[in-house]
């Protein structure tokens, strides 16, 4: 017997001596960044100085992290540094970053062993017919023994006290990387999961920004608007006057007060539009409707763009896009999800082992011939799965190639985003230069206009053509003017910046 036993202990050590040294073998495909070639610089924007002076243009200079000063604007500056602790978008990203730190936090507790104590108490009454029957001598109450005839059925096996308490460890050695592939898997879904969160961060950034602008955008409007009903209700006292005097006819008089209707009916929607952009702001900041009226409902200029805009090197853009980390974390993950998947075809090793008191009278649960343990290896070696594990290793496989195919879009998008936000910004301040000078004329037209119609010399009609192109191309350079500070906004949100303040890069570990 003691042979046997020396036999069993030979054989359990030979098995851990041949199986731990693979405890540092990591099946599956090792990650690696996605390489990609940056162009030496930006394809839409220019450089270098337009060739007409007023014109802001890119320079490849480091990127402001708080960029919306840049407009010098101290509301607009006000509202976003309020974004990041106020946002509930913003907020909610937090919460499921800390949801994956939990995550990791759990799923790296695999890495050790799990140690738990015990303690029971239990009144046992076997069956008589049971295989205590079948004992020699089967226990009697308080631990007493009493002799019955094994198998024997209808004899009175009494009841017995049981109490127990102990220490039970397993572990898990985690010979094929199993273990450590999880946890760089976790690993790399948190650091996703804190890219969403700057990227959620960076998008409502933009998005006070845009807001604020088409704000101030929606107010000239509206002070284009009145200023113009200003003007079609003189006019429409001088076509009355003449009318009265006998100088013009009626007509003139209708086609005057018609301009004025037609001018005064586009205020209520301007005003509406004023109010539903304030109250989107406030929805940005967490804050119920109206709750920045009082600050926002006094007109103000469109925030002017700078001279220059730094926009830094292509080289840079993959390190400042949260989206671009986001989609190469997500592709970090699904290679180490391979690896667990390849892991779960090979044996799995498990020690076990456990220590503790046992006694039938609790006067005795303390003494030393009480004690009891265990300790041993489980050895767990998949035969038959009906074709499960190859199934999880082709998904697995699947999703890893839909994450590379992800990062690879993620990145090509990024591109063009930038080169259409540079090419907007350049090619609508052009456009604002023709405008302006569009109104200059038009202002020049509606005045030689007036005064050949009070000297006779033209039709009202005339009048109201020019007025009427007046006010069109006001508007157009109104929105023209919204537009290149918000084109501004497209471009630095493409460019990846706004971020750094709040959520700076942490220092991030090596992942094997």
């Amino acid at each position: 017997m003691t042979f046997l036993k020396r036999g069993t202990a030979l054989a359990s050590a030979s098995l851990l001596a041949a199986l731990l040294p693979l405890g540092g073998c990591t099946v599956g495909p090792d990650f690696s960044p996605p390489a990609w070639i940056s162009p030496a610089s930006w394809f839409g924007g220019k450089q270098e100085p337009p060739p007409q002076p007023k014109l802001s243009y890119a320079v490849a200079e480091p990127i402001n992290p708080d960029w919306w000063r840049l407009f010098e604007d101290g509301h607009l500056t006000e509202l976003e540094e309020r974004v990041a602790a106020e946002n509930l978008d913003v907020r909610i990203a937090a919460i499921r970053f800390a949801e994956s730190r939990a995550q990791l936090a759990s799923i790296r507790s695999s890495e050790f062993p799990s140690l738990n104590a015990n303690a029971s108490y239990e009144r046992q009454k076997p069956s008589n017919n049971g295989v205590f029957a079948a004992a020699p001598n089967a226990v009697g109450a308080n631990g007493a023994f009493g002799n019955t005839t094994g198998g024997v059925s209808g004899r009175n096996i009494s009841a017995f006290d049981v109490y127990q308490a102990g220490f039970d460890a397993s572990w898990e050695v985690d010979l094929w990387g199993r273990v450590r592939r999880s946890v760089e898997s976790a690993t790399a879904s948190e650091q996703a999961a804190e890219e969403a969160q700057r990227a959620t961060l960076l998008s409502n950034l933009a998005e006070v920004a845009r807001d604020y602008i088409q704000l101030r955008g929606t107010q000239e409007q509206l002070r284009i608007a009145r200023e113009n009903l200003r003007t079609a209700r003189q006019s429409l006292r001088l076509t009355q006057q003449r009318a009265a005097g006998g100088v013009t006819t009626d007509l003139d008089v209708a086609n005057a007060s018609a301009q004025l209707r037609t001018t005064a009916a586009q205020i209520p929607a301007l005003e509406q539009r004023e109010a539903a952009l304030i109250n989107a702001l406030s929805l940005l900041l967490g804050q119920p409707p109206n709750a920045l009226r009082a600050k926002l409902q006094t007109p103000l200029p469109v925030p002017p763009v700078p001279p220059t805009v730094p926009v830094g090197l292509p080289s840079e853009l993959a390190r400042r896009r949260p989206d671009i980390r986001q989609a190469e974390a997500q592709l970090h993950a699904a290679t180490a999800d391979i690896g667990v998947a390849v892991a779960d075809f090979y044996p799995s090793l498990t020690l076990n082992g456990s220590v503790g008191l046992q006694a039938l009278q609790f006067s005795h649960a303390f003494d030393l011939n009480s004690r009891n343990y265990a300790l041993g290896p489980g050895l767990t070696v998949p035969l038959f799965r009906g074709g499960q594990l190859r199934a999880q290793l082709q998904l697995r496989e699947a999703q890893q190639q839909e994450a590379a195919i992800n990062y690879q879009k993620t990145v090509l998008q990024a591109w063009h985003e930038v080169d259409n936000a540079l090419t907007a910004y350049r090619t609508e301040q052009e456009r604002r230069v023709q405008l302006q000078q569009a109104v200059a004329e038009n202002q020049r037209a509606v005045s030689l206009a007036q005064s050949r119609y009070q000297q006779g010399v033209a039709d009202f009609l005339t009048v109201l053509d020019a007025e009427r192109s007046l006010l069109s191309s006001q508007q157009a350079l109104a929105d023209s003017t919204t537009n290149v500070s918000a084109n501004l906004v497209a471009l630095y949100k493409a460019l990846g910046g706004g971020w750094e303040t709040n959520m700076p890069l942490r220092q991030q570990t090596a992942r094997k």
